[in-house]
C-alpha cells in the first residue's frame, strides 16, 4: 500500500495523492484502501516513516557537529528523492522506529556538543524543521518566483532586501543548507536554551 502511494506520490505530487488514487493503481475497491490505511493522515505518517527509514544511519563522522549535518544532508537527499517530500514529512509526526531511530541519532550526536539536554533537544528541531522548509522551497518554487521578487523589490522602498536582494534569491541550495546548518551547530555549542 505504501510503496503504491509513493508512485502516486512521485507521478503526481502530494495534492494527486489520495485513496481513490491508489485504489486505482492497485485495481482495487476505496474500501479495501481505506481498511488497510483507515485514514489519509495515517498513511502520510507511514510514508514518513518510509522517508525516514530511507536515511542510512550507518557510515557516519565521529565528531558530533560533523554527524549531525551528514545526518541532515541525508535527509535533504532522501526528502528530494521524492516529489514533495518536504511537504509530506512536513505534515506528519510518526512516533515510529525508524523515525525514533532517526531522532535518536540526531539527538544524541548534540547531546555531545551542546551545553545542555534542552539545547540539544530544540537544536533538533531547529536543524530537522530547515531541513524540512528548504527542501519545501526547493521542490515547490516556480522558477519565475524570485524574478517576481526582483521586479516588485525597489530598493528606495525596501532598501534592506535591495541590498542584499541578490542573495537573498540566491538558488544555491546546497550552499544555502551547508551554511544554515553550520551556522546552527556553531551556536548551539555556545549558546544554551534558556532554563525552563
Amino acid at each position: 500500500m505504501v510503496g503504491t502511494a509513493f508512485e502516486v506520490l512521485d507521478r503526481g505530487g502530494i495534492d494527486k495523492l489520495s485513496t481513490r488514487a491508489i485504489a486505482g493503481e492497485l485495481g482495487v475497491s476505496m474500501n479495501t484502501v481505506m481498511w488497510h490505511i483507515r485514514t489519509k493522515d495515517r498513511l502520510l505518517d507511514a510514508m514518513a516513516e518510509a522517508v525516514l527509514g530511507e536515511v542510512d544511519l550507518d557510515g557516519l563522522p565521529e565528531p558530533w557537529d560533523e554527524q549531525a549535518a551528514e545526518l541532515l544532508a541525508r535527509l535533504r537527499r532522501v526528502m528530494l528523492g521524492h516529489r514533495d517530500g518536504g511537504r509530506l514529512v512536513a505534515g506528519t509526526f510518526p512516533a515510529e522506529p525508524r523515525t525514533l531511530a532517526y531522532t535518536d541519532r540526531l539527538i544524541g550526536a548534540l547531546l555531545r556538543g551542546c551545553p545542555t539536554a534542552r539545547t540539544a533537544a530544540w537544536t533538533a528541531w531547529n536543524l530537522f524543521y530547515f531541513t524540512i522548509g528548504l527542501v519545501q522551497e526547493e521542490q515547490a518554487e516556480p522558477a519565475d518566483a524570485r524574478d517576481r521578487l526582483r521586479a516588485h523589490a525597489d530598493p528606495r522602498r525596501f532598501p534592506g532586501l535591495g541590498a542584499a536582494l541578490v542573495d537573498f534569491t540566491s538558488v544555491d541550495y546546497d550552499e544555502r543548507f551547508r551554511y544554515g546548518i553550520g551556522q546552527m551547530l556553531h551556536s548551539c555549542a555556545t549558546v544554551a536554551a534558556p532554563e525552563g
